[in-house]
């Protein structure tokens, strides 16, 4: 009987193998040859993880076989700061053709309508983008009619997302993927704030908790759209109630907060570097102005030695990790929120509000009394 057993066991486990999950994703890459071409998962709770890599020869020619989850994931392929978006639904093969010169808008992709999708996604999102930076480098206009015209070009894209994505495919990986793209940090549907969004994101939560009810990324966005309905009441514009005679004027204060991995960020670590100390929250009015603005000013001075550590005080966490995944400075968060006895010790009455510190980590000014920050950055450094 032990012998039939394991008889009947080794025919059957070849064939378990055989129809085990798994996804191809290959292709052709021209004009990079030698570089490597990394395979990436884009993970809820880990941020970005590289699970395969490869070093490209002269035809350009790729592909990578890796084992499915069981419901649809997201991955990227990526070569130095070029990347394509993708989603997986488990056994999928998908083919990826692309140059170089143009990696991250010219691909083209095949046996996968939903990675087809996100490409277009992807392009009209750079689209906006672009106007959007036109916008903000525009001095002929105040930093409110900045704002307002790019409130309008995310109405705009948000409207034709919903009317040519998400209406009647809120099951589809792709209307998951426009959920969360962001612009200049912060999120384009924002469920927070708007009332609008958050009804198509409760139906895409819908959707999902009904065909893949034990996905992670399922929970994960049931579990925002609760939390975003809880504060859907909350005001916009946060205001707090501190005592400005309880602050220390000890240079700067110090302080640790966790960034998006988990790690353990310090601000005094910083030292040796110009710091904006930057206390926020991404759900606010104006955020996603402000932000662009502030990539402006870092992208032109961080070489010199400039650095933000920004604290978020958002309610939501899970939007702060949406909001904060792409900035390039170091983006913490604060549990407490409004509660954080930082705000009092800094003596912070409204959001937003920064403070500049020097290089030996002593506090030079804040934001009321820097009537030019640009120049209040270069003068520092």
């Amino acid at each position: 009987m032990k012998k039939a057993l394991f008889i009947l066991l080794a025919a059957i486990l070849p064939c378990g193998c055989k129809h085990a999950r798994r996804f191809i994703i290959e292709g052709c890459i021209s004009g990079a040859d030698s570089s490597v071409l990394y395979l990436e998962h884009l993970t809820l709770g880990e941020g970005v993880v590289r699970i395969d890599s490869v070093r490209l020869g002269k035809d350009g020619t790729f592909r990578f076989e890796k084992a499915g989850t069981g419901s649809p994931e997201f991955y990227r392929l990526r070569i130095a700061d070029g990347g394509i978006n993708l989603a997986i639904d488990s056994t999928e093969t998908v083919r990826v053709k692309a140059d170089m010169k143009d990696l991250s808008f010219g691909y083209t992709v095949e046996g996968s309508a939903a990675c087809d999708s996100i490409r277009l996604l992807c392009l009209k999102l750079a689209d906006m983008e672009r106007e959007a930076r036109r916008i903000s480098a525009d001095r002929n206009f105040t930093i409110a009619e900045r704002d307002s015209m790019i409130q309008r070009l995310v109405d705009r894209y948000k409207a034709e997302v919903k009317k040519d994505f998400l209406h009647g495919h809120y099951d589809r990986t792709y209307s998951y993927y426009a959920c969360f793209q962001t612009l200049g940090g912060s999120l384009i549907f924002n469920p927070m704030n708007d009332r609008s969004d958050l009804t198509w994101m409760r139906a895409i939560a819908n959707a999902w908790n009904e065909r893949y009810p034990e996905s992670p990324r399922t929970q994960n966005l049931v579990a925002i759209i609760q939390e975003c309905r809880k504060n859907q009441q909350k005001p916009r514009q946060i205001v707090l109630d501190v005592d400005g005679d309880k602050v220390r004027e000890l240079g700067i204060i110090d302080m640790t907060f966790p960034d998006i991995h988990g790690q353990e960020r310090t601000l005094s670590d910083l030292r040796g570097q110009v710091i904006l100390l930057d206390f926020t929250a991404f759900s606010m009015d104006g955020s996603t102005e402000r932000t662009l603005l502030l990539r402006e000013i870092y992208n032109k001075y961080h070489d010199q030695g400039f650095e933000i550590y920004q604290v978020s005080l958002d309610p939501s966490q899970h939007l702060w990790k949406l909001a904060s995944e792409a900035l390039p400075w170091v983006s913490v968060y604060c549990e407490e929120g409004l509660e954080s006895d930082m705000l009092t010790l800094y003596d912070v009455n409204h959001l937003p509000q920064y403070f500049l510190i020097d290089r030996n980590c002593d506090l030079q000014a804040r934001q009321e009394n820097i009537p030019d920050l640009e120049e209040a950055i270069k003068a520092l450094l």
